[in-house]
């Protein structure tokens, strides 16, 4: 692995040679020369070509580089100097809206009628204008107060589904022996049966109390919030006798900023703008699977 930056594009068609040409030439407008590093490469899911440079790339000039690969419906990454692919020994994942396509609790108040109330305080989270995780969580949690308990399962039978390469991903981080950890600030009733479903090592979420068969919108316990997730991650690393540099990390918003900030690879899944600048890649056309190229 070189000392230089590495610039990774992947896409689920071949990289065409015109956005090759617009990446290089784009570049070059901010005296960035982009120096390819062997022959594109496909594993049968996914193409992906590799640039390296010399310098840093400014978050600016990355997020224009971005903007002109999704016009090809193609991703970048932006990999740091001297990470070694098989030093990555943790993949650490946030699960509503990252590993899963829906915004559990959002779900779970639909049941109630009050849908609209709850994923605006979701939103306002994720895109980082309710800096508060466990202030919005309180708020939010409260708005299911009679629930009954029935929901949570219909909303994971009937609503929840793995998001594109997310069983591919858990698959392919198990069998590279990597420590798989799901850390969300949503719900244990669907982070546990998400772990027996894909082969997570570790999950930690926040609990829901339940009276009577119903919810009684209140939190059991600690709230895991962003500080609790890189907590997890810290520690699972710990544990490992590795760093967070040895971790790649995953989620779409704010609330995973901490966890991902430091990590050896952060990837940003569809998140929000805040995330999304913040991160070494960024995932709107490929699916959560495309992360295995980075540690290939």
């Amino acid at each position: 692995m070189s000392d230089h930056p590495t610039l990774v594009a992947i896409s689920r068609q071949p990289i065409s040679e015109k956005l090759v040409f617009e990446l290089k030439n784009h570049a070059l407008g901010f005296d960035l020369a982009l120096h390819t590093l062997g022959l594109q490469q496909s594993n049968g899911s996914y193409f992906s070509e590799r640039w390296e440079t010399k310098q840093p790339i400014p978050v600016a000039q990355r997020e224009s580089l971005r903007a002109i690969a999704g016009q090809y419906q193609t991703d970048l990454c932006f990999i740091k100097p001297n990470l070694m692919p098989g030093d990555i020994r943790v993949l650490a994942m946030d699960m509503d809206s990252t590993l899963i396509n829906i915004e559990c609790i959002d779900e779970i108040a639909d049941f109630t009628g009050k849908k609209s109330a709850v994923a605006q305080i979701t939103e306002a989270t994720m895109r980082g204008e309710i800096q508060d995780f466990k202030e919005s969580l309180r708020r939010r949690v409260a708005l299911l107060e009679g629930v009954h308990a029935d929901a949570l399962e219909a909303v994971y039978r009937e609503r929840l589904r793995p998001n594109p390469g997310a069983i591919e991903l858990l698959a392919g981080a198990n069998q590279r022996g990597l420590y798989t950890l799901l850390v969300s600030g949503g719900f244990t009733f669907f982070t546990e049966k998400l772990r027996a479903q894909l082969g997570f090592k570790q999950t930690q979420a926040n609990t829901l109390e339940i009276i009577n068969g119903k919810l009684t919108g209140k939190v059991l316990g600690d709230i895991v919030d962003g500080s609790a997730k890189a907590a997890h991650l810290d520690e699972a690393c710990r544990l490992l006798a590795c760093s967070k540099e040895n971790a790649i990390t995953m989620g779409d918003g704010a609330n995973d900023l901490i966890m991902m900030n430091g990590s050896g690879i952060s990837v940003a899944y569809r998140a929000k703008p805040v995330v999304k600048e913040k991160a070494d890649a960024a995932f709107d056309h490929v699916g959560l699977d495309a992360a295995l190229l980075l540690i290939a």
